[in-house]
């Protein structure tokens, strides 16, 4: 039963995209009441601790509720109430339009618009960002992605249904929000980027998997993808695996000189400069993107039949 939602979660995304028209968005409304809280909260450690653990408890706590009650009342109402908080959750077709638009505007060859349009999926700053940065921030945006709004809510639906999902969701959007990138958030935000890095783990390891067997659907090279996750991935245990699988796959160098704030941020290097960042591994990175969301997907329901059929 738990499947039904996923799979129709993840279809509804590919055809139209997060619902960011409507009002009541879980994530929307997460945010909301994450703002609330650090207006309440002075820029401590203890509260950033307090402010993790009230968001994600009253996010799981009211989706379990919702979605308890719906199930009592009747299953189809279940079905589509799960199918679309999960779907929320997850990121797939908005991953592409966005990046698109990114790839569009450095085929119009307008620097201004492509540090625009990047500026609204990245965190760092992209003001004098040149077309060379621009394509590694957004490949680099697109790897981290396919953890953040794919494996991961995607991994933790198929544990807990949409409770978990959005529990997840709440955890990564606390980190986007108040992350500790930001001197402001250092002490506030500290907590949540933990507990960002925790979560995801498991999922970048899988996508250290998926993302090279992707790579290979995809017409791209297996084997240095694989190569360059062992070598490099842990550099950075969450977000350099699938950067590093991708750097790997497209024989690009990935990671440099990045500035927050107006702070400067060294990453370390990720895979080899083979090849010249260009235009197009934007739109490879994409392809790969779609081909991991469906192994993610068919992994998912297959593992979950096997413990089903195991604990008979």
């Amino acid at each position: 039963m738990r499947l039904y939602p996923i799979i129709i979660a993840c279809f509804t995304d590919l055809i139209f995209g997060d619902p960011q028209w409507f009002r009541l968005h879980p994530v929307r409304l997460i945010g909301k009441l994450i703002k609330k809280l650090e207006t309440l909260c002075k820029n401590k450690k203890l509260d950033g601790i307090f402010v993790v653990i009230t968001v994600v408890g009253v996010t799981f706590l009211v989706t379990f509720l919702i979605t308890g009650l719906a199930h009592k009342m009747n299953f189809y109402i279940w079905v589509i109430i799960s199918s679309f908080l999960i779907y929320t959750s997850i990121s797939i077709k908005d991953l592409k339009v966005e990046s698109m638009e990114v790839y569009g505007a450095l085929q119009e060859k307008n620097l201004l618009k492509a540090r625009k349009n990047l500026s609204m999926i990245v965190g760092r700053d992209t003001e004098n960002l040149t077309e060379k940065e621009i394509i590694r921030a957004t490949v680099e945006t697109i790897a981290e992605n396919i953890v953040d709004g794919i494996i991961s809510p995607l991994f933790y639906a198929f544990i807990g249904g949409a409770p978990l999902a959005l529990a997840y969701k709440a955890v990564n959007t606390l980190d986007s929000m108040i992350g500790y990138k930001a001197e402001k958030y250092k002490n506030l935000g500290w907590f949540a980027a933990e507990v960002d890095d925790i979560v995801n783990f498991i999922p970048a390891v899988i996508s250290g998997i998926l993302i090279p067997v992707a790579s290979f659907l995809s017409g791209k090279n297996f084997i240095n993808s694989l190569k360059t996750v062992l070598r490099d991935g842990i550099k950075n245990p969450v977000s350099g695996i699938p950067e590093s699988a991708i750097a790997g796959a497209l024989q690009v160098q990935l990671g440099g000189l990045n500035f927050y704030n107006s702070s400067p941020v060294m990453k370390p290097f990720l895979g080899e400069d083979k090849n010249l960042l260009e235009e197009k591994h934007i739109k490879e990175s994409i392809k790969i993107v779609y081909v991991c969301a469906f192994l993610t997907l068919i992994l998912g329901c297959a593992l979950w039949n096997i413990a089903k059929y195991s604990m008979k």
